[in-house]
C-alpha cells in the first residue's frame, strides 16, 4: 500500500542553526503517527512543514506517492487536502456549532453539506448542539466540535498539534478515546505532536520519538517503552533507576549481583537501566515481603528514605546500603514503610536495560 503521507530527509534550519534533521517517516490511511518529544525538538515545526505553513530547507514531502513539496515545487497550504487541529479548538465564535464544521463545505450543495455536518456531528456526540455557540460549550465539547469542523473536508491527512493539552485531566482520557474511534472510521491518516508519553501509548500506531530535531526511535507503542534505544529514551517513558558499573569480561558487578554487559569493552562504564514496577522488595532475605522475589535475584539491603501513596500503587524511595545511592521501587495498592525500615531489595534482570554510559542515539 502506498503511503498516504512520507517525509523522505527532512531538514530545516534557522538562520544556520538546525531544528529539524534528516526526519523521514511515513504514514497509512488510518494510522495514527504521533511525533513525542520535549519542548524544542523540532516536533511541532515537522507538523508545520508537512501542513505546508513551512518549508523545508532540504528533503520532500509526498502525499500518495506525489512529491508535493522539494527542490523544485511547493504546493500551497489549501491545495494540499490537509486538515488542522489546535490545541486552542479555533472555533469561530460568531458561527454556530453547525456553521463552524460546515464553514469549509462551502462548494458542497446545501443539502449534501447539510448531512455531511449532521453525520459528523452525530459521530462525535454533538448534534442536539447544532445551534448552540462556542461559548455555550465546555472545553470537551468544543474539542469535539473542532474534530467535526476538521474532517468535515474529508482530508486525507489530519495534523494534531496537543490537542488534548486545554482539557480537564478528568475528561481528558475519556475524549482520547472518543477522537481516536473517529479518526479510525474516517480512515484518515494522522500526525499527531504531543510531548506527554501517556497520550501517544493511549493514541499512536506508531511513535516517532524526537530529540534535538531528529527521530532517535521509531515503532509500536509496546515495543518502543519494551525495548528503548538508550537510557534517554527509557527515562521519558517513566521514571528509571540508573544503577552505574563497569564492564569486565562481559560481566558488570552491582549491588545486585553480577550482570551480563556483552558488547561493552573491557573497563567500559555502563549503566544498567530498571523502571521502579520492575524492582521487588522483601522484608528479609527469605522472600517474604509486599512484592514477590524475582527468580535468581541477588538481595540487596536498603533502608526507607520515604514512602507515598500515589492511589492504584505506592512509591517507595530507598537508600542502598551497599554504595548509599537512591533507588525507587513502586508497590500496587498500599504499602507505606516508615522511615529507616531496613528492607531487601531485589531486580527482574528480565526487564532491564544495559547501556554504554552517556551513549545516545542522537
Amino acid at each position: 500500500m502506498t503511503a498516504r503521507l512520507e517525509l523522505q530527509e527532512i531538514s530545516k534550519t534557522y538562520d544556520g542553526l538546525p531544528v529539524v534533521q534528516e526526519v523521514s517517516l511515513s504514514v497509512a490511511p488510518g494510522q495514527v503517527t504521533c511525533l513525542l518529544g520535549p519542548s524544542g525538538c523540532g516536533k511541532s515545526t515537522t507538523l508545520r512543514i508537512i501542513a505546508g505553513v513551512e518549508r523545508q530547507s532540504s528533503g520532500t514531502v509526498l502525499i500518495d506517492g506525489t512529491p508535493i513539496s522539494d527542490a523544485q515545487a511547493n504546493i500551497p497550504p489549501e491545495a494540499r487536502g490537509i486538515g488542522l487541529m489546535f490545541q486552542d479548538f479555533a472555533l469561530f465564535p460568531h458561527l454556530s456549532v453547525a456553521k463552524n464544521v460546515g464553514f469549509g463545505l462551502i462548494d458542497l450543495p446545501k443539502a449534501e453539506r447539510a448531512q455531511r455536518v449532521k453525520d459528523l456531528l452525530e459521530k462525535v456526540g454533538m448534534a442536539h448542539f447544532a445551534e448552540k455557540y462556542p461559548h455555550e460549550l465546555s472545553g470537551g465539547e468544543q474539542q469535539r466540535v473542532a474534530l467535526a469542523r476538521a474532517l468535515a473536508p474529508r482530508p486525507k491527512i489530519l495534523l494534531m498539534d496537543e490537542p488534548f493539552s486545554g482539557l480537564d485531566n478528568r475528561l481528558r482520557d475519556g475524549i482520547r478515546d472518543e477522537t481516536l474511534a473517529v479518526l479510525k472510521e474516517e480512515n484518515t491518516a494522522v500526525v499527531l505532536v504531543t510531548h506527554e508519553p501517556d497520550e501517544a501509548m493511549r493514541m499512536a500506531d506508531e511513535i516517532a520519538l524526537m530529540r534535538k530535531g531528529r527521530i532517535v526511535q521509531r515503532g509500536a507503542p509496546y515495543n518502543i517503552y519494551n525495548a528503548p534505544v538508550d537510557a534517554e529514551a527509557a527515562a521519558f517513558f517513566s521514571d528509571v533507576n540508573v544503577i552505574p558499573g563497569v564492564s569486565h569480561g562481559a560481566l558488570t558487578e552491582t549491588p545486585f549481583g553480577q550482570f551480563l554487559t556483552p558488547g561493552h569493552e573491557d573497563g567500559a562504564p555502563v549503566d544498567i537501566v530498571i523502571r521502579p514496577q520492575h524492582l521487588g522488595i522483601d522484608f528479609d532475605r527469605n522472600g517474604r515481603g509486599p512484592n514477590p522475589t524475582p527468580e535468581n535475584g541477588v538481595p540487596a539491603r536498603a533502608s526507607v528514605e520515604r514512602a507515598r501513596f500515589m492511589g492504584g500503587e505506592s512509591l517507595v524511595e530507598f537508600r542502598m546500603e551497599a554504595d548509599t545511592s537512591r533507588i525507587k521501587a513502586t508497590v500496587p495498592g498500599v504499602f507505606l514503610p516508615q522511615p529507616g525500615t531496613t528492607l531487601w531489595l531485589t531486580v527482574r534482570r528480565d526487564r532491564c536495560f544495559v547501556f554504554g554510559r552517556g551513549a545516545s542515539a542522537d
